[in-house]
This record gives structure tokens, sequence and C-alpha cells, in this order.
């Protein structure tokens, strides 16, 4: 088996504190699968030299490396206040339509789109929810509001509205344009932000079209009302904690976590579970107990990938960071119970024959007591229908394109290698089998279960299983 393989992937956020290539590369050898760029912290410019050094690096290594691009979003914030305004519960408090204002009880708020999408009783919640209120009555330009949970605001502060369906789409224009940098820079995962419904992912798709995948980020209640929906059209899940945290009643944000990431697994799309997972290690050489924890139910509970964020981008120990996250994932997926925990998650198969295949192939690797599962694919469907059975086999996809490996590195249990195109399934297999011996996966004598598509080239045709014998 190849050395350290781990089945949950590790997400991490590259910045000025893993942004150079050597730190690149360690960041790599101590377990990162694939490397989140935040767009709300990062120039145009930086993103181009990001993934130049990553790619340097996955060159090097000869290993490929998912690049995701964080989308900022519509992110709003109250405008310029003269002086900071201590709030009491029960006062009064009433936003304008403004940038500045210079009246105790008078807040600014330049989002016209608020005033024409708030309604009465909606909830405002100000500084990630230390701040929080309720709406009385509203007008085109004035918003007047009830304190709930008192404290001092501030200039710029960050508000959020948990109830109110914006007249807008996630995309901004900011958005847009680096959605298209990073197309042209080859980026294999675009995520959207503080998305509201599945239109929002149509919206994105028309842009992006088949150029790159799109991760839906699960940060507002009003997308859980369309959750179904959203996972359906997007390409994967990501569960930002953070923000979702704050909209929701942070009791609730653990149910959720479970909820998505089921519904995630039942339509076979991966999900990253996101935010504060190792927060104290931004300064801390090791984490907390309670973050220890953190980790291990999002493995034990089937998540594709965990996600480091300030830690690795702006930490004082980001190689640790990523350090504790691999020891963590490798001892819950040791655990006697875990494989029979991720089976008894998944409730049932759909009806199509490539989720048939895949559901035999994993059935037929363990009778057969077979060390991989591999699977032939152009686009990466078929690895990723395997993934969705939990396999304890490795899972080695095999493809041609390397975008397509790329993809694969945020697929929970996939070793994806790349190999020329074959001209038929026994020149495939062959290759297969000859890397399998070389990298000590298989013995000979053992037996291989392989899952493909015929005709070898088209697309989404995964159509056939065989089981191979290593001589």
């Amino acid at each position: 088996m190849i050395k350290n393989y781990r089945k949950t992937k590790i997400l991490a956020t590259i910045g000025p504190s893993s942004e150079k290539i050597t730190k690149i590369e360690k960041l790599i050898l101590n377990g990162v699968d694939a490397f989140r760029i935040n767009c709300s912290h990062t120039k145009e410019s930086q993103i181009k030299n990001y993934i130049e050094n990553i790619r340097k690096v996955e060159k090097k290594l000869k290993k490929p490396i998912g690049i995701l691009i964080d989308l900022q979003g519509p992110k709003l914030r109250i405008g310029e206040i003269k002086n900071n305004i201590p709030l009491k519960r029960g006062q009064k408090l009433l936003f304008i339509n403004s940038k500045k204002s210079s009246k105790s009880n008078e807040v600014p708020l330049p989002e016209e789109k608020v005033f024409k999408s708030i309604k009465v009783n909606h909830p405002i919640f100000i500084d990630d929810g230390k701040i929080k209120l309720k709406v009385l009555k509203f007008s085109k330009n004035i918003i007047e509001t009830k304190v709930l949970l008192e404290g001092v605001l501030k200039s710029k502060k960050g508000i959020n509205l948990p109830e109110t369906v914006l007249k807008n789409s996630a995309l901004t224009s900011k958005d847009k344009k680096n959605v298209k940098k990073g197309i042209e820079l080859g980026v294999d995962w675009i995520a959207l932000s503080f998305i509201q419904s599945p239109e929002d992912i149509k919206d994105l798709r028309k842009i992006c079209k088949k150029n790159v995948s799109i991760m839906a980020k699960i940060e507002k209640p009003t997308a859980l009302n369309h959750i179904n929906k959203i996972t359906e059209l997007a390409d994967g899940l990501m569960i930002a904690r953070g923000d979702l945290g704050v909209e929701l009643p942070i009791q609730d944000v653990p149910s959720w976590q479970k909820r998505i990431i089921r519904e995630a697994r039942m339509q076979g799309k991966p999900v990253v579970v996101s935010t504060q997972m190792l927060e104290s290690m931004i300064t801390s050489k090791t984490p907390t107990r309670a973050e220890v924890s953190d980790v291990a139910t999002a493995v034990f509970e089937g998540s594709d990938a965990v996600m480091l964020s300030a830690e690795s981008a702006i930490g004082d120990n980001p190689e640790l960071a990523v350090k504790m996250m691999d020891k963590i994932a490798h001892s819950v997926e040791k655990n006697p119970n875990y494989s029979s925990i991720l089976s008894a998650q998944l409730e049932e198969t759909p009806d199509s024959t490539p989720d048939a295949i895949a559901t035999a192939a994993r059935s037929l690797a363990s009778e057969l007591n077979s060390p991989i599962i591999v699977c032939y694919t152009e686009s990466g469907s078929t690895g990723i229908k395997v993934s969705r059975v939990r396999p304890k086999q490795m899972i080695l996809t095999v493809t041609p394109i390397i975008r397509t490996a790329r993809k694969l590195t945020l697929v929970w249990g996939v070793k994806c290698i790349v190999q020329k195109d074959a001209n038929n399934l026994e020149q495939m297999i062959k290759m297969t089998k000859s890397y399998s011996k070389k990298e000590k996966i298989i013995k000979i004598g053992e037996k291989m279960v392989i899952t493909a598509g015929l005709p070898l080239k088209k697309l989404g045709t995964t159509n056939l299983i065989r089981v191979i014998k290593v001589d």
C-alpha cells in the first residue's frame, strides 16, 4: 500500500505563511491534497502567483494537486459612523440607505438591495452576531429595528440577514472577475459563497460552463431550504460553519453538518467541512481536545475533506496544523468501527447502472479480499461513484486527463494517477498492473476489481466490471 494513504482529504488555505514554493512542497509532503485561495483576502496578482507556485511543485512531485478559489460573495457591511454607538436591549435603532451618518441613533447601510428585501420581524445580526436586532418597520430608505442583544456598534462591521432572501445574485462583479481569471489560470474548483437558492448555482454555471467544478458553500439558512436541489446542481458542497454558525442558532450547526454530509453522500457529491477546525493552532503548536474531537467527528461522519483556513494561511505553524489533521484522520480511519459507520449512513443506492456497478465493485472487492478497486475514467464520475459507497479498499482512479485527476483530489478514498491514453482496455489494465506492483499497492496472486466505461473515451458510460488476478 502507498505510504501514508489516507482516505479523507485535506484542503489547506494558501496565504502569507504558506505561499513560498518550499512551504507548498512541505505542506503537500505532510498531507495536503488541495489548496484553497480565499478571494476575500487575496489580490488578483497574488492569485496568479499562488497558482503558478502550486503548479511548479505539482510538476516536481509528479502528483496532481487540486486548486479551489473561494469567491468573496456579497458580504454586507454598515457604513461609517462618527462615534461608536453603545446599544442597550430594547433600544430603537434606525438604518438609513447612506454611506455615512453623524446621528447617534442612525446607522448608514449603503446596500439598497437590503431595503428592497427586508421584512418586518426579520433578524439583523452585526459583527458576527455580537449584536442582534429585529425589524419593526421599514420604508424605501429607512429600516427601524429593536435591539435584542446589546453591544457597542462600530464602523464597517459586517451584517448578516438569516431570514432575508436578497433580490440579487450571489455573484458580485468582483466574483465574476475572479471566476474568469481562475478559469484562465486553470483552477479546478470554484466555491460560491452565500448561496441562497439553486438559481445562484445556475448563474455561476452560465459563466464557467464545464471548464471548472462548482462547490456550493452552505452558510445561509435560506440555502438549507433548498439543500436537495443545490446539491443536485453543484459538483460539491462546503459546509462553511463560520457564517452558518452566525445566521443559524449555533447549537443547530452540528445537526445540519450531519444532514448536509448525508445529502451529499446520497447524491454522490464530495463534501468539505470547513472553518475553525484547528483554530488554536494559528498561534499554538498543539490543538485543543475539542478541536481534535471536531475534526474526528467530521471524518467519522464521512466527509470527503476537512479544511484548514487561517491555520495554514497566516498561522505560525502551518506544517504542524497539517500534520495534526493528517494524524487525526489516520487515527479515525484505523478505528475498527469506521467502515461500518460509513456503510450504515448510506441508506439507498440511486437507480442507475454506474451506481449499481460501484456498489457491486465494493461487494466484490470485499468478498475477494482485494486491496484495490480500479476506476478508469475520463470525467472522474466513475471514481466519484465508487467513492460514494465508501469501500475499505483504495480507489485507484486512472485517467489520461490531468484536470480530472486534480478535481478528484477532494474526493474521499481516491488515489488518482495520470496515465497516457490507452488504445484499448487490455492495454490500460496492463499499465495499471505494472504501476500497482511497482508502488506495492498489490502483490502477485492478489486480485483487483476494475470498473470502466466502454467505449473507453466516451464520458459517463460506466458499464463494466472485471476481476483481474495479478501475475
